[in-house]
């Protein structure tokens, strides 16, 4: 399936994502975030003639990279958007509430993390984008050239998690004021000496890359609205398996899966227990991590973690 492709791409907690969907041969399937297309062709392994999987990717080189690796597959249908749109996407297709499973992967895949045109790696030089669709929104390039330190500051802050927050905008915006900053390599060396190395293993700007990211694409907005999305479309005994790389994304799902198979909490002195509620979601098991062998080949599945939820009823 890789032939042709100029980067590797290896997708995380690939048999346990095919086991999390326990997928039916002639079933229907959403790979909501399709990246290089390593869980929808398995997924496609586990399919006969008549199952069916939509893919979707919100990053037009990896529609275009999976049309053209999967054209002669009609049981795959590609299609550029936001896994935000896919409840959307399934009523345009008749698949409204008869979806089987849906996988949303949250991580930024291989290819566009190895790509430095892409702006997303503080360790190769390129042009400071950043953006999921680089053909929407302002890159990470523009907003940096205007917003406040205030501003700055928090969203370091808030979706970096960043403890030198303060810091690391004053610097940037210190060396904004004599030269524009264009490139990756740039901001990151700006970051560098702002906070040099102070967390072992882990570069210092990885955090501020993060937390710019996560803001330029609206990240988190779109994770609670993709969530939402996907169990809205899931047939009885359909699932939703949800892979996260950080603490932010995972809180989110984590909170998102708890409440939604939780009976809603009535008030004191009505004569209605929990027992008499039906929930419709269930957690299908505790996060799954991967296992050491394959944190040993993908160095990228260390953070990750999969959460289950099935549609009971």
């Amino acid at each position: 399936m890789q032939a042709g492709s100029k980067f590797e791409h290896q997708p995380v907690l690939l048999q346990q994502v095919i086991d999390a969907l326990n997928i039916k041969p002639d079933g229907v399937y959403i790979d909501a975030t399709f990246g290089r297309g390593g869980h929808s062709a398995v997924i496609l392994e586990h399919l006969d003639d008549n199952g069916r999987l939509l893919a979707v990717d919100q990053d037009p080189q990896a529609v275009a990279y999976g049309r053209r690796i999967f054209d002669r597959d009609n049981r795959i249908e590609i299609v550029h958007g936001n896994f935000m749109q896919v409840a959307n996407m399934a009523l345009e297709r008749g698949l409204d509430k008869n979806v089987d499973g849906v996988l949303m992967d949250l991580g930024v895949s291989s290819p566009q993390l190895d790509d430095a045109a892409r702006g997303f790696s503080f360790s190769r030089s390129g042009p400071l984008d950043m953006r999921m669709n680089p053909e929407q929104g302002r890159s990470a390039m523009e907003w940096l050239a205007s917003v406040s330190l205030n501003e700055l500051t928090l969203v370091l802050k808030k979706y970096g998690e960043e403890r030198s927050a303060r810091r690391i905008a004053e610097a940037i915006i210190k060396h904004r004021k004599d030269m524009e900053i264009t490139d990756t390599k740039q901001l990151a060396d700006i970051i560098v000496r702002a906070v040099p190395g102070y967390e072992k293993q882990k570069h210092p700007a990885t955090r501020s890359f993060q937390a710019i990211r996560i803001f330029i694409n609206q990240e988190l907005q779109a994770l609670e609205q993709g969530l939402q999305a996907a169990v809205s479309v899931l047939a009885v005994a359909g699932r939703l398996a949800v892979i996260s790389f950080h603490s932010l994304e995972d809180r989110i799902v984590k909170r998102f899966m708890r409440d939604i198979s939780n009976p809603p909490r009535m008030p004191p002195g009505l004569p209605i227990v929990n027992t008499d509620l039906d929930v419709p979601f269930r957690l299908v098991s505790k996060p799954v991590v991967a296992i050491e062998e394959e944190i040993k080949r993908n160095p990228r599945a260390r953070s990750a973690r999969l959460r289950i939820l099935e549609r009971v009823l």
